[in-house]
């Protein structure tokens, strides 16, 4: 079977962390949507690793790293990712890339930035061009990695930037040169051309030989174009569905999902978040969390956990258990909330909305629970986990009917209890 992590509130719940302790009995791990908009931190062999493109199991030499056709991909990041693990001792001779992912250039770039610029209410896009990458795709103009690594880029750029400085231009906005862009990429072309392939059978193959997969998620569920707090959401689809769309792994084969969560919240970006705390806890927690974005480094607005949203993911993905994060950050509090239902126009809602208006008059109800945990870095069993930090992770199994299979005891890749 195929097992899933994803992220099951609006992204950087540290999903690195439990793909890097399940990675290492996996053959194969699969990044299927998303692109350089995301980010996974991992501390490995004395060195920080933050991965944007490139599968965070990479560290492990036996597992094959896919960049699945869901990805879109700017090839200028993903170089500097694999020179950046060859400089520190990864040779990078397990990578694949999909010849179906599409890719992000220079103008793409530059849309995203021009469109973000003229919207009355900002999204709080990265600006990395991803959005106009996955417009490319589905208004079928996009340069997929096999045209790239082919004899037809030079034409299809050539057309694309031709389409692309109509708009730049009646916008005020610098035109795109032909000739720079393509002298540039074409050598980034020859440098990734040895890893594309068709993924797709690979991953079969795979399946066919009983080899174990791990299919990595990147952003989250609420964040998701179809299902997420529209529109200020990413623009595909990371959410389950998106794992046989962005990778051509059919439904059958998944087995275990497991959905990821900090043990209070956090959000970056514009958009309505009910448990937010505009206060002195919400800038406590963002500094005992170090809690500022991997590709950003924007500070992320933090508040309580929400069983309310939780559940919405449970639903929505499937989940089958529950990875919690930060366990250590939030037991440094004295006191911890835990958001068990909303106060919506004088009545009680325990059903997730992603309508605008409904989070943003809905408020939220919470439990206390009691803080100091105390120092659980070194705990690695369940059992050595002080009362108070059991009461809380065991609210979060009755009020969620799931269980809770990983939790992050620290900041290192060995601070994590596997139940």
């Amino acid at each position: 079977m195929v097992d899933v992590v994803l992220g099951a509130f609006y992204g950087d719940e540290g999903k690195g962390k439990i793909i890097d302790c399940l990675a290492s009995n996996s053959d194969y791990v699969v990044r299927f949507s998303g692109g350089n908009n995301a980010g996974h931190t991992i501390e490995a062999d004395g060195h920080k690793f933050a991965f944007h493109l490139i599968p965070s199991g990479i560290l492990y030499k036996k597992a094959k790293a896919i960049l699945g056709n869901g990805v879109v991909i700017d090839p200028k990041v993903l170089i500097e990712e694999i020179e950046n693990l060859k400089s520190s001792g990864y040779p990078v001779n397990n990578l694949y890339i999909s010849d179906k992912a599409h890719l992000i250039l220079p103008y793409h770039i530059e849309l995203d930035e021009m469109y973000e610029s003229i919207r009355k209410n900002k999204i709080g896009t990265t600006k990395r061009g991803i959005g106009p990458a996955y417009c490319d795709k589905y208004e079928r103009c996009g340069i997929r990695m096999e045209d790239f690594v082919g004899p037809n880029f030079k034409e299809l750029l050539r057309e694309n930037i031709k389409n692309k400085n109509i708009i730049l231009k009646a916008y005020g906005y610098s035109e795109c040169d032909f000739e720079s862009i393509y002298n540039e990429y074409k050598g980034y072309a020859k440098v990734l051309k040895k890893y594309v392939c068709d993924t797709t059978s690979m991953l079969h193959k795979a399946i066919k030989d009983n080899k174990k997969i791990l299919c990595e998620g990147a952003q989250a569920t609420l964040l998701d174009i179809d299902f997420g707090s529209y529109p200020y959401v990413t623009s595909s689809n990371p959410t389950i569905g998106g794992v046989s769309t962005g990778s051509g792994i059919g439904a059958k084969y998944i087995g275990n999902v497991y959905g990821v969560i900090k043990a209070y919240s956090s959000r970056v970006g514009e958009g309505p978040y009910v448990t937010e705390l505009n206060n002195e806890i919400g800038d406590k927690i963002r500094e005992l969390g170090h809690e500022y974005g991997t590709t950003t480094k924007r500070p992320r607005r933090c508040g309580w956990l929400d069983i309310v949203a939780l559940n919405y993911s449970i639903m929505l993905n499937g989940l089958t258990g529950i990875a919690i994060n930060h366990l250590d950050t939030i037991g440094k509090l004295d006191k911890i909330k835990l958001c068990v239902a909303y106060e919506y126009k004088g009545k009680v809602e325990k059903y997730f909305n992603t309508n605008q208006k409904f989070l943003e008059n809905s408020k939220p109800i919470y439990e206390e629970f009691e803080g100091n945990f105390g120092d659980i870095s070194n705990c690695k069993t369940y059992e050595e986990l002080p009362e108070k930090a059991k009461k809380y992770i065991e609210r979060i199994e009755e009020l969620t009917d799931t269980k809770v299979k990983f939790i992050g005891t620290g900041a290192g890749r060995e601070n994590i209890i596997v139940r």
